[in-house]
């Protein structure tokens, strides 16, 4: 077995593993707190961290298999921008979010694989073995898409359920103009973070040419 095939499914299952972790844990905690299992189910799915992790297991899935539903995990773009969007999830988590609380045991467990493990494993899985050189700048704009789908499904969610998966987007609390300026902040901060992706790749792919004429 090539060591591509090895990393990407030592990726794989970390990720499973963690997302498991955490499902096993929130899902049994939400029912207890009186949620149904649809919205426990909902409240799980509408956490970023949740969602890119998610992501970063089926692109590694869609390494590894010949599966036609994972088309859209194989392009360029996708792995590029998940790059840019798990970085973010690991620096916001440990600039605002990590003080916030301690999780002992398999929370911890859980916590540090999908915050810490799975973002600085996969910067590495894909530095070192996407498909390089097939990124131009107006890609940058269309990264944002997805996750800016997903503030727009928190903000219609938190309109009827009154609650939000991070500080930041908490209307009730900090109010629409208030939240309208965190968003903005957070899509510049990602699109400087899928410009630099952007920028990683078109150097990885100029190096990869040089190593391969000399």
């Amino acid at each position: 077995m090539n060591p591509q095939r090895v990393l990407t499914l030592v990726g794989f299952l970390i990720g499973a593993v963690g997302l498991v972790l955490q499902f096993a844990i929130s899902i049994p905690a939400s029912l207890s707190a009186g949620r149904n299992l649809a919205d426990a189910l909902i409240t799980f799915f509408t956490y970023y961290t949740i969602l890119t992790n998610l992501a970063l297991v089926l692109i590694y899935l869609s390494d590894l298999t010949k599966a036609r539903w994972l088309g859209w995990f194989r392009s360029a773009r996708t792995r590029a921008m998940m790059a840019g969007a798990i970085l973010l999830v690991m620096l916001f988590y440990h600039a605002l979010l990590a003080s916030l609380w301690s999780p002992e045991g398999v929370a911890w467990l859980a916590d540090s694989i999908l915050h810490y493990v799975t973002p600085i494993f996969y910067i590495i899985w894909w530095w070192i073995f996407a498909d390089h050189g097939k990124l131009a700048w107006r890609d940058v704009p269309l990264m944002l898409v997805p996750s800016l789908i997903y503030i727009v499904w928190v903000l219609l969610r938190g309109a009827v359920a009154a609650e939000y998966p991070y500080p930041v987007f908490n209307v009730t609390e900090l109010g629409y103009p208030q939240v309208l300026v965190n968003i903005v902040i957070v899509a510049v901060v990602l699109a400087i973070f899928f410009a630099c992706a952007l920028a990683a790749d078109r150097y990885l792919a100029r190096s990869s040419t040089i190593r391969t004429s000399e």
